[in-house]
């Protein structure tokens, strides 16, 4: 099996360039996860690397893993602080009228027999904060850069509909699912602070997919460091 796209990589971290369609979690039902290209990514090292954090089955992009088990654990005291820096692209199915802005939100797990579970806004749910702005308009949809501040679970998605007034293009959860083959979600970039060390560092280059809608390659912005939050921020988004 071939390896995955290194897009960093040291004594203790990998940032791997996940596709999209690939789960972190084996299935199941069965087939091929994350867990599969472990061995692969080991370059020498006797452990298998363990992903710090998670991304949906859908999202592409800057996947942090940690080659110990030391370096898990100051990886991941670094998102539940919220020190880590993470910037997303999205398409979103429809017009965005402003152009920056931030949504506030809590959220909250239901169910149902008939849908399945989903997050949706409540006051009573956990809070979740992304601060987005817009890099493009074309035909009906716009390419929108996400910088979540807490990770809670589908937040980018619902907050999408919620607070911009239209889901990601192809969510079948929180959209209808059309025009895209697959949720329009893309881990862009990601940093890291470390002590002692240079910070890890990753870009994600733009998927073929949102090159065929029309959108360019875009670069995020550097932002200052903010000041860290003691906060818990749950996996996936």
């Amino acid at each position: 099996m071939s390896t995955l796209p290194i897009l960093f990589e040291d004594a203790e971290a990998l940032v791997i360039d996940k596709p999209t369609g690939l789960p972190i979690d084996r299935p199941r039902a069965g087939g091929i996860s994350l867990e599969n290209y472990l061995d692969t990514l080991c370059f020498g090292f006797q452990r298998q690397p363990m992903a710090v954090h998670r991304l949906d089955q859908d999202t592409s992009g800057c996947l942090l893993l940690a080659r110990n088990a030391k370096a898990h654990r100051r990886f991941a005291a670094a998102f539940e602080a919220r020190q880590v820096e993470k910037v997303y692209l999205g398409v979103v199915a429809g017009p965005v009228v402003e152009d920056e802005g931030t949504i506030a939100l809590n959220l909250s797990k239901i169910s149902s027999a008939e849908k399945g579970w989903r997050m949706i806004p409540a006051r009573a749910g956990k809070p979740a904060v992304t601060h987005w702005r817009v890099l493009d308009r074309k035909e009906g949809m716009t390419l929108v850069e996400f910088r979540p501040e807490t990770g809670r679970t589908h937040q980018i998605r619902v907050h999408a509909l919620a607070g911009l007034g239209a889901a990601l293009l192809g969510d079948p959860v929180y959209g209808t699912g059309e025009g895209a083959s697959r949720t329009m979600l893309h881990a862009a970039a990601l940093t890291v602070p470390r002590e002692g060390k240079a910070p890890i560092d990753a870009t994600a280059p733009l998927p073929a997919d949102f090159a065929a809608l029309g959108f360019a390659e875009v670069l995020p912005e550097t932002e200052p460091e903010a000041e860290p939050k003691a906060e818990p921020c749950p996996p996936t988004i």
